[in-house]
């Protein structure tokens, strides 16, 4: 039975594009005919409003998931897009960071309460809240790799070290087959020099981690999430289609590759 890659979708640093990256990412491998799960864990909740589903009904989620008073089966909801289940998020998360202090094993409260469903999907993805505490702990230590998106912007890799910090202390300590997927330029502006400049220093300092694809600015991915919807159901068309998809890809070919050379070994 095929496991599924579960991604880790983090940045501490806000409006870098992270919650549209993990909402778009599992859509556009939802389209690619892959089944997809993706789990909300920012107590912001906009990947849940963001698909379509409104936040206060919701009972179950994330929060019942990392307190254990809730099986992942019972707060699984299916979406609109074929493929895609979510597990939704509610500002009632923001209480785990305090409760689950004093749990055993506080850490690895979501890769547990996972595992029952890792088998039903191909890929499980983790929009983390802008925060590096408890919650995002839990997300890296339950997950296979990590997607950090980079913002085309003046403090681009401010904090990046910092990220890079605790990603080494969760390999380490917590999770030592946590790997990185990639580095993801987003909010690309091809007009602005500033843009092109980031771009060259992220691909000279980190060169192979940097994922091919860039996400560029994009009004229907702005406009997408008021809708309720992602950018593919939004707008097929679009530049931010194209850019999730092309990014879906490259996950699909690197994990093809993985496979292979594993086998090869």
């Amino acid at each position: 039975m095929v496991k599924a890659k579960i991604i880790a979708i983090a940045n501490q640093k806000g409006g870098v594009g992270k919650t549209t990256t993990a909402v778009n990412l599992a859509a556009a491998l939802a389209i690619l005919e892959k089944k997809i799960l993706l789990v909300d864990a920012d107590p912001q909740a906009n990947a849940t409003s963001g698909l379509g589903i409104d936040v206060k009904s919701q009972r179950l989620g994330t929060y019942q998931l990392l307190e254990h008073t809730a099986k992942a089966d019972d707060t699984i909801l299916t979406t609109n897009t074929p493929n895609l289940d979510i597990i939704p998020s509610h500002i009632d998360l923001v209480a785990s960071e305090i409760e689950l202090i004093d749990k055993k094993n506080r850490e690895y409260m979501l890769k547990k309460a996972l595992d029952p469903v890792v088998n039903l999907y191909d890929y499980i993805i983790i929009d983390c809240a802008p925060s590096l505490g408890l919650i995002t702990l839990n997300a890296l230590a339950a997950a296979d790799s990590l997607v950090i998106p980079i913002q085309c912007e003046y403090f681009a890799l401010e904090g990046l070290g910092k990220l890079l910090n605790t990603i080494k202390s969760v390999q380490k300590i917590h999770n030592k087959n946590l790997d990185i997927e990639g580095l993801l330029l987003t909010m690309y502006d091809s007009r602005l020099r500033l843009s092109n400049q980031v771009v060259e220093e992220v691909r000279k300092h980190f060169g192979k981690m940097v994922f091919r694809t860039i996400i560029q600015r994009n009004i229907r991915l702005s406009e997408a999430p008021s809708f309720g919807e992602n950018i593919i159901d939004y707008d097929a068309t679009s530049r931010g289609a194209k850019n999730y998809l092309s990014l879906a890809n490259e996950i699909l070919k690197k994990k093809k590759k993985q496979t292979v050379d594993g086998q090869e070994k």
